[in-house]
C-alpha cells in the first residue's frame, strides 16, 4: 500500500506561467500530495474529472492508434482510462515525479492493467522521432516550465498524421458561470485542498497556475506555430478544455512530379491548393 506523503519539502509556491524556473518546486509539490492526489482529484471536481478524461480519451483514440505515450501522467489516471478502452493498445506513461509514478504502478496492478511507467522529462523526452501514433497530456501541460518547448517535444515524437491531446484547466471565462467558478476556484478550492493534502501551497498554486495559463485560443496558435493543425473544444461550460492537434503528413516539393499534380488542384494563381 502506498502510504500518503504531506510534507511539502519545498519552503514556497513554484512560479506559475510559461517560461518559468518551476521544475524543482513543481516536482517537489506533488511528490508531497503524491499519496492524496486522486482523492483530491475526485472531491474537489465532485468526479467530473473523470468524465472529462474519458470524453479527451476518446479523441486519443478516435483514430485507432497502436501506441501512445501520455505525458506528465502523474498517478497514470488518464494513461489506466486509455488502456481500459482500448486492451491492444501500447500505453506508456512518463512523468518527471517518481513518487506520483509509483502510485500509478500500484493502480495498475490492483487494476491488471499492462501499462509502462517511466520516469521522463517532458521537456526533453527520451524517445526517437516520430514513434509514437497518439500523444496526450492532460491536466499537466500548465506546469511545463517552457510550453513552446513542450510542444515542440510532443510535435517530434508524434508519426505523421499523429494526434495530440491536451486536456487543460483555461482561464475562467467572462460570464457569470465564469464568474462563479473563479469564486470557488480562489476561495474554496485552496481551504478543500489544504485540508486535505496538508500542503500549504499546492491548491494556491493550482488557481493561480490556470489564472496564468493561456486562453485556448492562444494554446492554438501556439501548437500551430509548431507545425500542428489544430482545433479545440470547451467542456462543462469553460471549465475544462479539449485541445487537438494533428502532425501533417509533409511531402517534400521534389517528391511531387508536375503529372501528378491535376488541374483541379491548382488555383488562378498557379499554386497548388
Amino acid at each position: 500500500m502506498v502510504k500518503p506523503n504531506v510534507n511539502l519539502s519545498t519552503p514556497t509556491m513554484p512560479p506559475v506561467g510559461d517560461v518559468q524556473p518551476k521544475a524543482d518546486g513543481v516536482r517537489q509539490m506533488f511528490a508531497a500530495i503524491s499519496g492524496r492526489y486522486d482523492l483530491l482529484n475526485r472531491v474537489l471536481s465532485m468526479g467530473v474529472d473523470q468524465t472529462w478524461r474519458n470524453q479527451a480519451a476518446r479523441e486519443v483514440l478516435a483514430l485507432s492508434p497502436k501506441r501512445v505515450l501520455d505525458v506528465a501522467t502523474g498517478t497514470a489516471d488518464f494513461a489506466l482510462a486509455l488502456k481500459k478502452m482500448a486492451p491492444d493498445l501500447e500505453v506508456i506513461g512518463c512523468d518527471f515525479v517518481p513518487e506520483m509514478l509509483e502510485v500509478g504502478r500500484h493502480k495498475a496492478k490492483a487494476q491488471q492493467l499492462d501499462v509502462l511507467l517511466e520516469e521522463k522529462d517532458a521537456l526533453a523526452l527520451d524517445y526517437p522521432d516520430a514513434s509514437f501514433d497518439a500523444l496526450s497530456c492532460a491536466f499537466g501541460f500548465r506546469n511545463f516550465a517552457d510550453y513552446h518547448q513542450g510542444l515542440l517535444e510532443f510535435y517530434r515524437v508524434l508519426r505523421p498524421g499523429g494526434r495530440m491531446v491536451i486536456l487543460e484547466f483555461p482561464p475562467p471565462q467572462e460570464n457569470l458561470f465564469g464568474s462563479a467558478f473563479r469564486l470557488y476556484f480562489e476561495q474554496v478550492l485552496p481551504r478543500v485542498g489544504r485540508f486535505i493534502s496538508g500542503s500549504e501551497y499546492a491548491y494556491t498554486y493550482l488557481p493561480q497556475s490556470v489564472l496564468a495559463f493561456p486562453e485556448p485560443q492562444k494554446l492554438i496558435k501556439m501548437m500551430e506555430d509548431v507545425g500542428f493543425k489544430s482545433r479545440y473544444h470547451l467542456l462543462s461550460g469553460g471549465i475544462a478544455a479539449i485541445h487537438i492537434g494533428v502532425k501533417p503528413f509533409e511531402i517534400k516539393s521534389s517528391e511531387i512530379k508536375p503529372s501528378e499534380i491535376k488541374s483541379s488542384e491548382i488555383n488562378p494563381s498557379g499554386a497548388k491548393l
